[in-house]
């Protein structure tokens, strides 16, 4: 490598790393990204968009077990095919990692494959993948995008063998028999959707009192509610008090909401209990960069850490954990480099999706946190089995609800189960950016017969006169 002098380096290929050197390379920076892994970070390889595909063939396994209902008749017994579907989804994520690879390219963004830590300001020490000499960068701007990775409990450690990580669940080319999925956030009630699809008898434990718990209460009932159908065993407001794992399986014993001891046993147990900031061994201390409490790089608005040239961004910088956080944060980084004093992030109004069936997705205040923050508020809901479209798909679980504050009919925040949620969201991200109220939200025109008409008749429920209820 010929160059060790760069306007910027970013250290990780994830989608904030990623993002913010395409977008350095298209003002002009001459841009280094090092990734000791593939382009794309955990995300695009072994993340979001492989579990996509899972759920997507979980979803067709759906389908296909009501298809005489839509009047399609199909011989034999359908089956699923994990092995299958594992291999599509890798394809998939390949793909979209060669795009990756592409962009640098189009960008003039130098990719370094190996490992990147700081070496002081305005240095970084690189450590080829392919076992080359070490060499020290040198860089005015280096942006930290190192990214998260599973957290495990103490006396229930991650093995990948017994004990999975999300990496392990989703690369399994076949579906246990039983499966005990330990945290009932967004990675917890997805796996426990794609293995229930594929035949595996799964059990939910979750220390908090309902599934997906930062999600609105009303939202998480309807997903409880499907999942206890399909058979899933849910255990909501308990605690994982030890684990005895052997040979062949692992039994849980679990302390119930009910204080009963309640025993537990699968041949798999995922941990779910959420992501760490990957902060050790990239040379933090010796440079001064300062933590939060919570063990995240600490940073203002635009991205920056405690040392002058540093920066931050994605999971190392806090939550939330998501990638369409991160690569906002990327961009507005490169931006605030570029001299926009306007650069930064809206953190009251970051979608959160949770791509399990039925969907979940939300945005703003939820009811609670409303009423808690003091406001006024009124409650629009409008369900799914009163929509055209949902009702030809089949599809009628769950609704649209609006928190609207009284006092200027502000959209304080968006809440919707069922259909496509992770889709339809995106309407009201746009609308609170416009700082829109809930009757622009009504008196915005949408298409008959879609999903999206749920949103209008959201909106005239929560002005207390709804149409079609």
């Amino acid at each position: 490598m010929a160059d060790t002098t760069f306007d910027i380096i970013i250290i990780g290929a994830g989608p904030g790393g990623y993002v913010a050197a395409i977008k350095a390379g298209q003002l002009g920076y001459k841009t280094a990204c090092i990734e000791e892994d593939n382009v794309g970070g955990v995300c695009l390889n072994w993340g979001c968009i492989p579990t996509k595909a899972l759920l997507e063939s979980a979803a067709m396994l759906a389908h296909l077990g009501h298809a005489k209902e839509f009047g399609v008749e199909i011989g034999g017994e359908v089956k699923g095919n994990l092995a299958q579907a594992v291999k599509r989804s890798r394809q998939v994520s390949d793909r979209l990692t060669r795009g990756v690879a592409f962009l640098f390219k189009k960008n003039q963004v130098t990719h370094l494959p190996g490992r990147g830590v700081l070496a002081g300001k305005g240095r970084v020490e690189y450590t080829p993948k392919d076992g080359g000499q070490k060499q020290t960068l040198a860089a005015k701007h280096v942006v930290l995008a190192t990214g998260s990775r599973p957290k495990d409990l103490p006396f229930l450690r991650i093995d990948h063998e017994r004990v999975w990580d999300s990496t392990d669940a989703m690369l399994a080319t076949e579906a246990p028999k039983t499966l005990a999925i330990v945290g009932a956030g967004a990675i917890g009630c997805e796996y426990a959707d794609v293995y229930a699809a594929f035949g595996t008898k799964v059990t939910i434990i979750e220390a908090l009192d309902r599934l997906l718990p930062l999600e609105d209460k009303d939202c998480s009932a309807v997903v409880e509610k499907a999942y206890r159908k399909r058979g899933i065993e849910i255990y909501t407001a308990a605690k994982v008090q030890k684990a005895d794992i052997a040979a062949d399986k692992v039994t849980l014993t679990v302390e119930t909401a009910k204080g009963e001891t309640k025993t537990i046993e699968a041949e798999r147990v995922l941990q779910a209990v959420g992501r760490a900031p990957n902060v050790e061994n990239i040379g933090l201390e010796a440079a001064g960069v300062k933590l939060t409490e919570r063990g995240f790089v600490q940073v203002d608005r635009q991205m920056r850490t405690s040392v002058e040239g540093i920066y931050a961004i994605g999971d190392v910088a806090g939550p939330p954990l998501l990638a369409h956080k991160g690569s906002h944060e990327g961009i507005a980084c490169i931006e605030a480099i570029h001299g926009d004093p306007h650069a930064g992030i809206d953190y009251t109004n970051i979608p959160s999706c949770t791509y399990c069936h039925p969907e979940v997705a939300s945005v703003g205040l939820t009811e609670a946190q409303a009423r808690e923050q003091g406001y006024d508020v009124e409650i629009g809901t409008f369900p799914w089995s009163a929509n055209g479209r949902a009702l030809t798909a089949g599809e009628t679980d769950g609704f649209v609800k609006i928190v609207r504050d009284k006092k200027y009919s502000e959209l304080l925040g968006a809440h919707i189960v069922g259909p496509h949620a992770t889709e339809l969201i995106a309407e009201f991200v746009v609308g609170r950016q416009l700082e829109t109220t809930v009757e622009e939200m009504d008196r915005a025109m949408h298409p008959h017969p879609t999903l999206s008409e749920a949103v209008g008749e959201a909106a005239l429920a929560a002005l207390g006169h709804p149409l079609h209820i």
